[in-house]
């Protein structure tokens, strides 16, 4: 029912029906902290862990939640097998730009042996903490989102701006059959999305983490060529030798970021980590390798985070003068490049200072719910923001989950049914604080208003 407060008969009738819908909400069994709850669990129980998710049980499972709240929905398929769930919650005033709410339905492969209990099985133990893969990162978001716009349903409100909650696949390879597709399609470019909320980490403190920026992975290859010598003769240049020298530079690169860390002059994601991933080079034989030949050729593979804030160009020159210059016989590949600016050539990077009306709401937002942002974060590994962010979007990585010890990828994942329930009341803040948002505010990225 909705409620129009345009003369004293209808606020008279609003007071008289007042009883009635506490009444009606505090009877709605799926309202109570157990069915809420129990709704998580189901969601943790389905098995889509990568390399073989079960999307399709995935994606009937969001559809059905969507028409227990009465929200419009559609399936897409970018990729055959791979659906994208898009819901939406219209709102009254259509010109404004609309919220996108983001999830990934994937989740990473788990040893089941190195777990107290079944990672899919969402235990519930005495102290209230809820074991599965995925407990954290992130089917946890993606079914506070729905919890939260159930209970700002049943309380009645209208968003006036558009609410759409996406629920993507392969977030955990990549993202490149899920976000980035979606990202870059016509169905997005219809969305007229001005704010994206996506994934961010538990925090160990009281106060929550939010993450306007994160590193972007290179993967580097450098490759070294020589010429083959017997094994018991001392050559120049070897194939090896100059590998090796490239190695012992990258090395020394790695502490001096590390140094950075250790000093408290940055954190963890405002430096470049770098990190040897395979290293390549011999004769193999059945038995193992040819030990009195030096190999012609050797190679070696990086894993490269860079921060949005770093001289992307700077490193570039980096390796082709230092760790694989082509006068020592090298050459390299960078199999992953991701770009460091939008499509507008600024950086990936949202505004978090007081002229970001949008990040002012966060926050207003957070502490109407009883809680407290910790400073701005770069997020220090990879999530599918990005896609959205090259798109000139300001998008906020947020996970409500305080006083959790950080679980993504590891084993006995869990998350308090506390934190969860608090979680709720977190996104049930956020979302009213946005959608009901009509002041013009322009982030330095994105000319729509919020």
């Amino acid at each position: 029912m909705e409620f129009h407060y345009r003369n004293t008969l209808h606020l008279y009738l609003v007071f008289l029906l007042f009883p009635m819908v506490l009444s009606t909400k505090a009877s709605d069994p799926s309202s109570s902290s157990s069915s809420i709850i129990a709704r998580f669990q189901q969601y943790l129980q389905i098995n889509t862990a990568q390399p073989t998710p079960e999307y399709q049980q995935a994606a009937e499972f969001i559809i059905s939640q969507a028409k227990s709240i009465s929200l419009e929905y559609q399936t897409i398929e970018f990729v055959n097998g791979k659906p994208v769930v898009l819901l939406k919650w219209p709102g009254t005033n259509r010109d404004l730009p609309s919220i996108l709410l983001n999830s990934h339905t994937d989740v990473v492969p788990a040893e089941t042996s190195k777990w107290t209990h079944h990672p899919f099985s969402a235990h519930l133990d005495q102290n209230g903490n809820i074991y599965a893969r995925g407990s954290q990162d992130m089917k946890c978001v993606g079914m506070q989102y729905l919890e939260a716009i159930r209970r700002l349903k049943a309380s009645g409100f209208q968003p006036l701006r558009s609410v759409y909650l996406s629920f993507v696949p392969d977030e955990e390879i990549g993202g490149h059959d899920g976000a980035e597709k979606f990202a870059e399609s016509d169905i997005f470019d219809s969305l007229n999305i001005g704010i994206v909320f996506d994934e961010g980490l538990a925090s160990p403190s009281e106060k929550y983490r939010a993450f306007y920026g994160e590193r972007y992975s290179w993967k580097l290859v450098i490759k070294a060529t020589g010429a083959p010598g017997h094994g018991a003769k001392l050559y120049d240049n070897t194939a090896l030798e100059n590998l090796f020298t490239s190695i012992e530079s990258i090395r020394r690169f790695r502490v001096s970021q590390f140094d950075l860390m250790k000093a408290g002059l940055k954190a963890e994601a405002e430096v470049v980590s770098i990190n040897m991933a395979f290293l390549k080079a011999g004769t193999p034989t059945p038995t193992g390798f040819v030990m009195n030949l030096q190999p012609s050729e050797a190679e070696a593979g990086f894993d490269i985070r860079i921060p949005p804030i770093a001289d992307s160009e700077s490193l570039e020159r980096r390796i082709i003068e230092e760790w694989a210059p082509a006068s020592r016989n090298m050459t390299y590949s960078l199999k992953q490049k991701v770009s460091l600016h939008d499509k507008f050539g600024k950086p990936i990077l949202a505004t978090t200072d007081t002229s970001s009306v949008w990040w002012a709401l966060l926050e207003a937002a957070v502490g109407n719910a009883g809680r407290e942002l910790g400073k701005a974060e770069i997020f220090p590994a990879s999530t599918d923001t990005p896609y959205f962010r090259k798109r000139g979007l300001p998008a906020i990585g947020f996970s409500p989950m305080s006083n959790t010890p950080i679980l993504l990828h590891d084993h006995n994942e869990f998350l308090n049914q506390d934190e969860y329930l608090k979680g709720i009341e977190i996104y049930e803040s956020i979302i009213k604080a946005y959608a009901s948002h009509v002041e013009q505010a322009r982030d330095r990225h994105s000319k729509d208003e919020l």
